[in-house]
């Protein structure tokens, strides 16, 4: 135990479900608890122990962050019909990521982990593009009605003292779906605030758009507040690194990123980060190459994989199959939480031995050893596809 790297304060631990709880485990095991005297409060946010709290587990937890500081969290089931039947659950409980995300209220940073012989499916992409996702609000945390048949839907707003605003949505002559979603200035002001900051600690343009010309109010609420507090705080920062911060329509930033180079920072709304990122993550290489950090305003950090539970492949492994599940977004969820918690207590071991996990793990992989989702792609001359855990050995060769 004296041999191990000492930690002063707890991380909070957030295991989740299915493919990622096992390799959740693997990680902790064979890489982790090795070097590193753990300390970590843990939550279960497994989709039987959410049901059996009635999801207060992860109220908890998000709690938990913001009394630690750093959080890990590992993918989770977000239930829908199929999952309440197959669990046996009391209710649909919501995404546990939207809960923990209006708690801490803060904005995602995705960025592709890039590696010898896996080269982005846009030629043009020689940087990794970061997706800054602001993480509150939209249809996160919508109300929704299903309209039975003919009505009048309005937006209605009452202020504290009593008046009323009213705006007819729609005239239904049959039936509908109707959704209702919000933000908030502050919110906005902490996404925009988190994703300048952000820019200039790395020193990458940032980009930002919304569809202000459809979207009057909501999108154009967006702009004008980034606009604004990029005028009045951050204009002369940016110009003194030599990083630009550029606003456009969504669309024709789509557009834009194809045709560059990468290397920015592409900040989005909730929606479309969601979408972005998942896509950005494919096409650098896979969805098990994307680092993903919570960053919240009072500086809270909740690392975790950009990707799901990989159900498929648990199914296989509930048969006594070994699957080459990749968990190298899941071991930088770890990295990342272990070196942030190193920086904040001033740990410079903890820190290092973050660093040269991460490192052992790219040189794996670029070594031709790899799980299955990436031999596809690699280019290497000789590369051998290996199970998770004879991956997740060869990575502690290296170590």
């Amino acid at each position: 135990m004296a041999d191990k790297i000492q930690m002063k304060t707890p991380l909070v631990e957030m295991d989740g479900d299915e493919m990622t709880r096992v390799l959740w485990k693997m990680i902790k095991d064979i890489l982790i608890l090795p070097y590193v005297d753990l300390k970590t409060e843990y939550y279960d946010l497994g989709m039987k122990h959410r049901d059996d709290t009635d999801d207060q587990v992860t109220v908890d937890s998000a709690l938990a962050t913001k009394k630690y500081g750093v959080a890990v969290k590992c993918a989770t089931i977000t239930a829908n019909a199929a999952r309440v039947k197959e669990y046996n659950l009391k209710k649909m409980w919501p995404s546990p990521n939207g809960t923990i995300r209006a708690i801490l209220d803060g904005t995602v940073f995705r960025k592709p982990i890039m590696v010898k012989g896996i080269h982005p499916l846009i030629p043009t992409w020689e940087k990794p593009i970061t997706i800054a996702r602001h993480a509150y609000g939209d249809i996160y945390k919508n109300t929704e009605i299903r309209v039975p048949g003919a009505g009048k839907a309005e937006l209605l707003f009452t202020d504290d003292q009593g008046n009323e605003t009213r705006k007819t949505v729609m005239d239904f002559t049959g039936a509908g779906i109707l959704q209702g979603v919000y933000n908030t200035d502050e919110s906005i002001r902490n996404f925009a605030h988190s994703c300048f900051n952000y820019a200039l600690e790395q020193k990458e343009d940032l980009w930002f758009a919304t569809k202000d010309t459809v979207s009057k109010i909501y999108d154009h609420r967006f702009k004008d507040i980034f606009q604004e507090i990029y005028d009045t705080e951050y204009k002369e920062k940016f110009e003194a690194v030599g990083i630009e911060y550029f606003y456009t329509l969504i669309d024709d930033v789509v557009a834009r990123v194809v045709r560059s180079k990468g290397g920015m920072i592409w900040a989005c709304k909730n929606y479309d980060g969601d979408v972005m990122s998942d896509m950005m993550a494919t096409a650098f290489g896979s969805l098990a190459m994307m680092t993903s950090v919570l960053v919240s305003p009072d500086g809270c950090y909740e690392y975790e994989a950009a990707h799901g539970t990989v159900q498929r492949h648990y199914y296989r492994y509930l048969k006594g199959e070994k699957t080459s599940t990749n968990p190298v977004a899941t071991i930088f969820a770890w990295t990342g939480a272990l070196c942030k918690r190193g920086q904040l207590d001033d740990i410079p071991a903890l820190m290092g031995f973050a660093d040269r996990l991460e490192k052992a793990t790219i040189q794996t992989i670029e070594d031709g050893v790899m799980t299955g989702d990436l031999l596809g792609v690699s280019d290497l001359p000789d590369k051998k596809k290996v199970n998770s855990e004879e991956f997740m050995q060869a990575i502690a060769k290296r170590m």
